[in-house]
């Protein structure tokens, strides 16, 4: 597997693990039959995506650029979708993230 099918299958890991965390909302604590079936679907493909990334890119860079732009995606899911509307302080945060997120792989040795 290339390094440019490794970030497509990150970017599937990523779409799934939005999914994923948008139906477990919508679950009600996983009370509601058809959100919990995704939300159990969606993360299990997540993780075998994220497996088929590891094959190329290290472990921490792969779940370090996971979880960042997961959170990413998942807050403009939360501000589409539910109208979570993050404060200031949230906003500088989510910002440090994707910084994080380009310097360890932009610049971080792989």
């Amino acid at each position: 597997m290339s390094l440019a099918t490794s970030y497509l299958f990150l970017g599937i890991a990523v779409f799934l693990g939005v999914t994923s965390n948008s139906f477990a909302k919508s679950a009600e604590g996983f009370t509601l039959l058809f959100p919990s079936i995704i939300t159990a679907i969606t993360i299990v493909l997540c993780m075998y995506a994220l497996s088929l990334v590891m094959k190329n890119i290290p472990m921490g860079i792969t779940y370090a650029s996971f979880a960042g732009l997961t959170i990413i995606a998942t807050v403009i899911v939360g501000v589409i979708r539910f109208n979570q509307i993050p404060n200031l302080y949230s906003l500088i945060g989510l910002a440090l993230i994707v910084v994080g997120v380009l310097m360890v792989n932009l610049l971080g040795n792989n």
